[in-house]
């Protein structure tokens, strides 16, 4: 069969360790046979980072803007180890955090469902998305380390030159003391991708802070959302027959464990980053959890919520099998196929990706898994295959569907 053209580029977003090898796999078994695949391709391993000051990262958000969808590998961001491992100029900043404060957008993230896999909480038979915010609060904030005897205080200099001061604490004995900030644009920004994104899926939508304990700084997330709501989204959200309400957090924590799912669940930025692993684990794997930054002006950018899998990655220089799950990194693909086919109006690109996807899940009904998965499955017949035999038999599958 002819090759599937395409019109427009994606921009290609390579990463790090295992990602990088099943990245390539990818591309090689699933996606090259069958797509005239057009990129325009970045390299953010971390070696390629530290080589360029880290300005290849910046690059790739920027044409992402250009483009208007990207497909991401995991990425490292470097520790303390990872500076002497890699001989680093510095410990660069999360390649993922650079990306959403240039897109100022907001990532959503929903579990890949599957027969045989059973939420570890029997009560959820619908996906839940997490939406999270992207900017700001502890992953931009300034820290410093507080010796006894000082006092803190919280001081803003106005336009006008005057300035206005709080008092943190008197410290007795040594502390810590950390400055977080927000911005009501990216705050309107967080709102209008969530409420977008609650119609295109038509399902409702949670918000959820501390309010009552954050009187400034979370109650105007929670004010800023319920504005933008009454002004531009409540008649929307009415003749879709979907709602949107506010929660404390704790509260939201005791809904969703009690609820069937089918909703989304949209989180400050540290929320929605600790509650995204838990729903993805009580599904079953964070390897089957789908994630897409979306901006405000309709720019995505597809990516793997997990990491870059390091354990296996050493195994693999040494030579010795892996099992590594990839399909999460495989719908980070489809998913920017499928954007990219709908935004060009490629049909058949769309096709191809809805097919790919399918084919992936009847690979895993059908009883062939990654270890991960055959340690969570419950069908009779299951089978434990490496990396690259799980990727050989979703091909098989796709070959049928095409």
């Amino acid at each position: 069969m002819a090759k599937i053209p395409m019109t427009t580029p994606l921009v290609e977003m390579d990463g790090d360790e295992m990602t990088r090898i099943i990245w390539k796999m990818i591309k090689d078994i699933l996606i090259n046979p069958y797509v005239d695949l057009k990129t325009e391709y970045y390299d953010l391993g971390l070696e390629n980072r530290n080589a360029t000051n880290d300005r290849v990262t910046v690059d790739s958000a920027e044409a992402t803007k250009k483009y208007g969808v990207a497909v991401k590998c995991a990425t490292i961001t470097p520790n303390a180890a990872r500076m002497t491992e890699y001989n680093l100029k510095e410990m660069w900043k999360s390649p993922n955090g650079t990306i959403r404060a240039i897109l100022d957008g907001t990532v959503f993230r929903s579990p890949i469902i599957v027969k045989g896999i059973t939420p570890y909480l029997p009560t959820w038979k619908k996906p839940i998305t997490i939406a999270r915010h992207a900017y700001g609060d502890v992953y931009k904030n300034t820290e410093m380390i507080v010796k006894g005897g000082s006092k803190a205080e919280l001081l803003v200099t106005k336009p006008d030159g005057t300035t206005e001061t709080s008092l943190i604490h008197e410290f007795k004995g040594d502390g810590v003391i950390q400055g977080m900030h927000n911005l009501d644009a990216s705050i309107s920004s967080f709102a209008r991708a969530c409420f977008n994104y609650a119609l295109d899926l038509k399902q409702d939508i949670w918000f959820a802070t501390k309010d009552t304990i954050s009187k400034k700084y979370d109650h105007t997330f929670k004010d800023i959302f319920q504005e933008i709501f009454d002004k531009e989204y409540k008649e929307k959200f009415e003749k879709a027959g979907i709602e949107y309400f506010y929660t404390l957090i704790d509260d939201a924590v005791a809904r969703v464990v009690r609820s069937e799912g089918g909703y989304i669940w949209a989180c400050k930025n540290y929320d929605g980053d600790v509650m995204s692993d838990m729903i993805a684990t009580a599904f079953g794997s964070l390897a089957m959890m789908t994630s897409v930054l979306v901006s405000p002006e309709g720019i995505y950018e597809y990516e793997a919520a997990h990491g870059t899998v390091q354990r296996h990655y050493y195994k693999h220089l040494k030579g010795e099998e892996t099992s590594t799950n990839s399909v999460a990194t495989l719908f980070a693909w489809t998913g920017a196929l499928r954007k990219r086919g709908e935004l060009d109006d490629n049909t058949a690109l769309c096709d191809f990706a809805d097919k790919l996807e399918k084919a992936t899940i009847k690979t895993i009904e059908d009883g062939v898994m990654t270890g991960d998965l055959y340690l969570l499955s419950t069908l009779p017949n299951k089978q434990k295959v490496n990396t690259e035999d799980f990727l050989v038999a979703v091909n098989e599958r796709l070959k049928e569907t095409l």
